[in-house]
């Protein structure tokens, strides 16, 4: 049985964060309704291009919602609320991304469906936070990095402000968001009693300063660009040129630096007290890099990747094609392959964590309001109670 078999959680999400979260817990099992507005035409990235599977369908789309089932309904109205608490009544949690100041107006939050289940725990995901000065603000993953640190973290010292290529700050506020709704489903189980808990894009982007945070609040330093996106203390751990390229190697430990002496043919570096050990190494950086560099040089990043396999941490700096194309990648299942309706032979990459023994669900996101009649006839209601949903635009 997979792990999250028979839970139960409404998603009222779009877009990246919310949806990221809840796919991790559609894969390991758990029933996601994803509740979608009719009268917007359902979760925005939908419509996110450049690549696109019908009117109400994108590429976008798939990779967030995955394994999920789409409800049309309507939150803003009495009759759309009545249903919502039915669902409540029937379901173990409910993640929400929406607006700080939204989760009370759409009633999603613990006080106003505690009557219609005392277990519901309801997860909050917001840009920062459902108190505060700005809990009407809305906000996305760039202008967390920007705010927390992140662009003057990334790139070269000399050049601008960079951010990360991909979105990590909404895809890791989703995983703690999964994570707090699971630890709060734990404790209902427990008690019979659910509760609200709260997540937001800004505290995912500061908590995850970490290490650099703690060296600035505790000793004042204000980490900075590294050249060759190196590591701030351990040396060698950076990029490094090769005859066709690039190469990142990581000796983050002391074992490992003789090893790539060796390796490079540059054996004598290890007993000298330049580079004997981190704090010496890191004081003549730029005198090690340009001889790692002339001695990487000499052959091509595939040889060393060879040369060093097992014995020193390296790895080629591919682009996304070659990432995804690599032998390594395509052993073990690590792009799936699943059928969609417009495209029989839709890839993604695989989720991160592995259930040995188990078959793990492979289906497409859903089109919008696939499974609204059948959701609804599972909790009770009647061919004629649907109709007059849909007469009304509630569903």
């Amino acid at each position: 049985m997979l792990p999250l078999a028979g839970l139960r959680i409404l998603a009222v999400e779009q877009y990246g964060a919310g949806p990221f979260g809840s796919m991790q817990l559609a894969d390991m099992g758990a029933e996601i309704l994803k509740i979608e507005n009719p009268r917007e035409g359902g979760d925005v990235s939908r419509h996110v291009g450049p690549f696109h599977l019908g009117d109400d369908d994108s590429h976008f789309f798939q990779a967030f919602n995955r394994n999920k089932r789409s409800i049309s309904l309507d939150l803003r109205g009495p009759e759309g609320q009545a249903v919502f608490q039915d669902l409540a009544a029937r379901s173990d949690a409910v993640l929400d991304n929406l607006r700080g100041d939204q989760a009370p107006r759409l009633g999603v939050t613990f006080p106003q469906l505690q009557k219609a289940n005392p277990r519901i725990v309801c997860a909050h995901l917001s840009a920062y936070g459902r108190t505060g000065a700005r809990a009407d603000w809305p906000g996305y993953d760039y202008l967390m990095q920007a705010e927390a640190g992140y662009l003057s973290l990334t790139g070269e010292p000399a050049g601008p402000p960079a951010r990360f290529g991909l979105s990590v700050v909404d895809m890791m506020a989703g995983l703690y968001a999964a994570t707090a709704l699971l630890a709060g489903v734990i404790s209902a189980r427990e008690t019979g009693i659910g509760r609200d808990v709260d997540v937001s894009l800004f505290d995912t982007a500061l908590s995850n300063l970490n290490y650099v945070g703690a060296w600035f609040l505790n000793e004042s330093h204000n980490q900075g660009r590294e050249p060759r996106s190196a590591h701030p203390s351990l040396t060698p751990s950076q990029l490094f040129a090769t005859a066709d390229g690039w190469i990142f190697i990581m000796c983050n430990k002391q074992k490992f630096w003789p090893a790539l002496c060796a390796a490079v043919g540059l054996a004598e570096l290890a007993s000298d007290p330049r580079f004997a050990d981190y704090p010496a190494r890191l004081a003549n950086r730029a005198e090690l890099t340009d001889r790692l560099d002339a001695a990487l040089m000499r052959q091509p990043t595939a040889t060393w990747l060879q040369r060093f396999a097992g014995s020193v941490p390296a790895a080629p700096v591919n682009d996304v094609a070659q990432a995804l194309s690599s032998d390594f990648v395509r052993s073990e299942d690590r792009v799936w392959t699943y059928p969609h309706p417009r495209r029989p032979d839709f890839r993604m990459a695989a989720p991160a964590f592995r259930l040995p023994g188990e078959v793990m669900p492979r289906a497409a996101a859903p089109e919008f309001g696939a499974d609204t009649d059948s959701v609804l006839r599972g909790i009770g209601y009647g061919a004629d109670r649907i109709a007059a949903l849909r007469t009304a635009g509630t569903i």
